[in-house]
């Protein structure tokens, strides 16, 4: 193939990563009549289909993925020394999109961005808030935020924040009521605010620890949560039940007697929060300001 199609592949690897032509439209300024038809202009010059598409969704053939995976990342980096040439002397131009779960967003998204960006105008900045494992490569991410145990071991970690423990609590209503649990298996005779896991589907099954020993208790309750740490919280303060939580999330929450900590000597800790990326990454001048940025001014937990 002589002539790269660049507009096209551009148009398949918007699409690719969100997987929805609507999606691209609005991330590239174009119709979406526009980007349906650069897509089959590149299926054409290349001889393949790289999209299955229907009324309801879009994904990627296994060419499709191929040539996401290949190319999203060179693309990517093509765009960057693009912006970058026509950047001033010591200013740095471009684009970074990171990954972040839900209960880190208080932590690391919210104290670091606006610092970031006034610092770096002409940075912009897309944060996705998902609680599902994602393949930032796959997906075209610069850059992840995760517990290190969710973290692939070929990834670059910067820690963010100080370890921090999960802990169960209630409301000092709810335990006069009900009474305080004293095991891990007490857990199974009291009404609990489950939340089910947006990767597998399945309830949480809560995690304990005391020495080397370990549990994990298959909590029930009439309530489910998908993974909504603030609401969760807000309800075991109601005394709809006990709750499994971050520690940092409900530290005012105990603080002022709103609700109580259990079961605290079986509470386990997390290594804490850490970015990560591929090592290729670390030439990216986004991605290694952003990482400067959030070392300085994230929450330590």
């Amino acid at each position: 193939m002589n002539n790269v199609p660049f507009p096209q592949l551009q148009a398949f690897l918007s699409v690719a990563r969100h997987r929805s032509f609507s999606g691209a439209a609005r991330d590239l300024g174009f119709s979406r009549s526009a980007v349906s038809q650069s897509v089959r202009q590149l299926e054409e010059q290349l001889r393949v289909v790289l999209l299955t598409r229907t009324t309801r969704s879009v994904a990627l053939t296994d060419a499709g993925r191929r040539l996401f995976e290949s190319a999203g990342p060179a693309i990517g980096q093509v765009l960057s020394a693009l912006t970058e040439v026509g950047a001033a002397p010591g200013e740095t131009v471009g684009r970074l999109r990171i990954t972040v779960p839900r209960a880190a967003v208080p932590f690391i998204i919210e104290p670091v961005v606006p610092a970031f960006r006034a610092r770096h105008p002409r940075i912009d900045v897309e944060v996705s808030v998902e609680d599902r494992f994602i393949d930032i490569v796959a997906e075209g991410y610069d850059a992840g935020v995760r517990l290190t145990e969710a973290i692939e071991r070929d990834m670059v970690q910067v820690r963010l924040t100080d370890p921090f423990r999960f802990v169960v609590v209630g409301s000092p209503g709810y335990l006069a009521k009900h009474g305080t649990p004293e095991r891990p298996q007490d857990l199974l005779r009291h009404e609990c605010i489950t939340f089910r896991s947006r990767t597998t589907g399945a309830l949480y099954a809560w995690e304990l620890e005391r020495g080397r020993k370990s549990w994990r208790v298959p909590i029930r309750g009439g309530v489910v949560v998908e993974n909504d740490v603030e609401l969760i919280s807000s309800l075991a303060e109601k005394g709809v039940g006990l709750a499994y939580a971050f520690e940092p999330r409900v530290k005012e929450r105990i603080r002022t007697g709103k609700l109580r900590r259990v079961l605290e000597a079986y509470a386990p800790t997390a290594p804490g929060f850490f970015i990560y990326f591929p090592s290729r990454a670390q030439r990216s001048a986004p991605l290694r300001l952003f990482v400067e940025t959030a070392k300085e001014l994230s929450v330590r937990t």
